[in-house]
């Protein structure tokens, strides 16, 4: 009996730790796959070998360091980014249909976006700061509609909805009233793709949401309160208006600076977090593995976006949102019957 208990102890951090190792083994095959599978690369282990000690020709060099390292870095730091973002909303309306893509904040920045485009052409940091103001817009219009004595989470989703719904009509009518060339520019960029990243383009971007990502981490605990209700984190210590309005800023921001770079992408804020809380089998939501899931996802769909139709390429928001909207009504119904 003794022995067998202890064996059952001895088997608990195996059983803890596998999800991790099985999740990192993943990381790292899919990161290999992203590098060197695929058109222009021979795909043996002689020249991957050339490529990683870089002594490969310099058109090869070219194609895996210049071109898909970049592309893999982005879908990594934005993934991180949107992981977190739906992690914080989700955390402060406690409910895991309170992400960015619900409740309208990253049409929001959307909004933002094609504004600039239509009043002052594609310029990129002028992008950038127009969908970080246009998520915070449509981010203050939910919190006062939604507000009544206090705010209810599943308030704040419906109210979000309403406002997305009516951002997309005004964003599809501006679209029909600005010139040809801007609207096809718009429609592209509204598709959400990771298509002709470079490094110069992503390096800054990655900076910016590195400090969000940063100051996130750093409201991590107030976080954890506010999770506990308002009275007891008020009782805590917690300003609570405060930090909500901080933690929402922050969240925004991360969801407004990965829409600027690449266009509104769905799914990775809604499910990375709830895949990470079920993969660590905790009842909170965890920024690190939201994060961590959220640039896995983005990444695997990137990869099926290149790789999964013969002699094209889609752009990853296609592809997040047909997947999203699997996930999003089994998600529904599961709350349904709660």
């Amino acid at each position: 009996m003794k022995n067998r208990f202890l064996s059952k102890n001895a088997s608990t951090p195996l059983a803890t730790k596998l999800p991790t190792l099985i999740t990192t083994l993943f990381s790292l095959l899919l990161i290999f796959a992203t590098l060197f599978f695929g058109e222009h690369i021979t795909n043996n282990f002689h020249d991957i070998w050339q490529l990683v000690t870089g002594s490969a020709d310099r058109y090869q060099s070219i194609v895996v360091w210049q071109w898909r390292a970049s592309r893999l870095f982005a879908a990594l730091i934005i993934g991180a980014a949107l992981g977190v973002s739906g992690a914080v909303f989700q955390s402060l309306v406690r409910n895991p249909l309170g992400s960015p893509d619900i409740t309208g904040f990253n049409v929001g920045a959307f909004t933002g976006v094609l504004i600039s485009i239509a009043l002052f052409g594609n310029l990129y940091w002028l992008s950038v700061f127009s969908a970080i103001l246009g998520g915070l817009f449509s981010a203050l219009l939910v919190y006062l509609f939604a507000y009544r004595d206090g705010h209810s989470g599943f308030r704040l989703i419906i109210v979000g909805i309403a406002i997305s719904a009516t951002l997309t009509a005004f964003n599809q009518w501006l679209s029909l009233t600005v010139s040809l060339e801007t609207a096809m520019t718009a429609a592209l960029w509204s598709a959400g793709s990771l298509n002709g990243m470079t490094w110069s383009r992503i390096l800054p971007a990655a900076l910016l949401i590195t400090v969000f990502l940063i100051c996130a981490f750093l409201l991590n605990t107030r976080m954890k309160l506010l999770e506990m209700g308002d009275d007891t984190a008020a009782a805590l210590g917690v300003s609570v208006n405060k930090s909500r309005l901080i933690l929402m800023f922050v969240g925004v921001a991360l969801t407004a600076v990965a829409t600027a770079i690449t266009g509104p992408i769905a799914f990775i804020s809604l499910a990375a977090p709830q895949i990470a809380r079920r993969l660590a089998n905790n009842a909170n939501v965890s920024l690190g593995s939201s994060a961590l899931v959220g640039a896995i996802l983005l990444l695997l769909a990137d990869f099926i976006a290149q790789h999964g139709w013969e002699n094209s390429t889609l752009p990853v928001g296609l592809v997040t949102i047909s997947l999203g909207g699997i996930y999003l009504v089994y998600l529904i119904t599961r709350e349904g019957k709660l």
